[in-house]
């Protein structure tokens, strides 16, 4: 991938982020747009939505940030632990799985039932399957595992700040923008790169074609009689 195609790649998942935390704040905020709202107060409401914006744009480079540390680390642990890299995340990926019920369930001191942090745990699971399956499918089935890493255990580090926020307002706008910004830029990654392949194959073709270079060369002798 050329730096053209990685600033194109950067500014969508940023315009993807903002544009995702706007939409999920206008139905985990609601209170706040209606005070505005009724009786209508533009000047507020401009304010708000610069506000939201701007909190969504944090988290999308959050989202980018980590993107881009795990493309580190997967190669970092294939150095390492060379063969037993894929056992390494599935034991990462359950101890994350199960910290996300125990640690927010104990900070609570049992005030929220532990059924909520079992959902959530759960449900981010099987959306890190699903996108996995997507990418084993688009690319091969080794693709599986490090995806399924990269859903689970990078969105959930990713996500610890908006944890510590008091409320959930934040928390579930980011984890929905964390999870939109990490699916893009695991999806969109392989499919730049497979064009950036086709396009490379199809020029290295056209080279080796002999009809192509002899009409190239025809074309060249009639441009130097003009």
């Amino acid at each position: 991938m050329n730096s053209r195609k990685l600033v194109n790649f950067f500014l969508k998942t940023l315009l993807l982020g903002g544009l995702t935390g706007l939409v999920a704040s206008f139905f985990v905020k609601s209170d706040e747009y209606m005070m505005f709202l009724s009786p209508f107060d533009a000047f507020e409401l401009f304010g708000l939505l610069v506000v939201l914006t701007g909190m969504a744009l944090v988290f999308t480079v959050v989202s980018q940030t980590g993107f881009f540390a795990y493309l580190f680390v997967n190669r970092l642990g294939l150095g390492v632990f060379r063969s037993y890299w894929p056992l390494v995340q599935i034991l990462l990926i359950a101890f994350v799985v199960f910290d996300l019920v125990y640690f927010p369930y104990q900070a609570t001191d049992g005030e929220v039932s532990i059924f909520w942090y079992i959902l959530m745990s759960g449900a981010i699971l099987v959306y890190g399957l699903i996108i996995a399956s997507i990418k084993a499918n688009e690319t091969n089935k080794s693709a599986f595992i490090p995806a399924l890493f990269f859903m689970v255990v990078i969105t959930t580090v990713e996500w610890i700040p908006g944890m510590r926020t008091e409320g959930y307002d934040y928390t579930i706008i980011m984890i929905i923008i964390l999870l939109v910004c990490n699916t893009y830029q695991l999806l969109a990654l392989h499919r730049i790169n497979q064009k950036e392949d086709l396009k490379s194959k199809y020029s290295k073709g056209r080279e080796r074609d002999p009809e192509d270079v002899k009409r190239r060369k025809a074309a060249g002798k009639k441009n130097k009689k003009k």
